[in-house]
């Protein structure tokens, strides 16, 4: 007879999620998995796989929770640019209620190069953000907002760039107002 899991699955991956997302993939053990997530190892594998399967669920999970957060606030977006502005303020406001950065920019910096699977996770998570950039662009040119003299593609290119490089650097600033420059910045190429 099957025994009924004595925790909820979606609990634990999120509490792994933030784990990862803090530590990275190779500094985290097995040992602070099993102590984050209050499971048994036997029960971490039996349910989530191996360390880098939980790893790729992690991945996915903190992938759906910041696509649901971004969605929200382009909703509440009065207008495309805002929704482009709306993206980048939520880098550099969102620490006091999470770990600094993107843990897919994390681990495109720590793994890319040595797992495949990640990579591919890691460059599909990528497309997705700059084709968002990349309609919200086309709708703010579309309205007038935003300037036509510039490629749609290659602007929404050029925001991906600043919005990972701004990722990267939340980790290694608190200097609010720098990262604010940055932005007004970055974003004067759309007038």
């Amino acid at each position: 007879m099957a025994r009924s899991k004595e925790f909820d699955v979606d609990t634990v991956l999120l509490k792994a999620m933030r784990l990862f997302w803090s530590q990275g993939y190779e500094k985290t053990s097995m040992k602070d998995l099993v102590e984050t997530m209050g499971v048994h190892k036997r029960s971490m594998y039996d349910t989530f796989g191996d360390k880098h399967a939980l790893f790729m669920q992690a991945m996915e999970r903190y992938h759906e929770t910041v696509g649901a957060t971004v969605k929200a606030r382009i909703q509440d977006a009065a207008c495309p640019k805002q929704a482009i502005r709306a993206i980048f303020d939520m880098t550099i406001h969102a620490g006091d209620v999470r770990p600094e950065g993107c843990m897919i920019v994390n681990t495109a910096c720590e793994l890319s190069l040595l797992d495949p699977e990640a990579a591919a996770k890691v460059n599909n998570y990528f497309a997705k953000t700059e084709e968002l950039l990349r309609e919200l662009i086309e709708q703010g040119q579309a309205a007038g907002e935003i300037s036509k003299k510039r490629d749609a593609a290659q602007l929404s290119q050029y925001l991906f760039n600043a919005l990972t490089g701004l990722r990267v650097l939340v980790k290694t600033t608190k200097d609010k107002q720098k990262l604010e420059n940055i932005i007004e910045m970055t974003l004067a190429v759309l007038n």
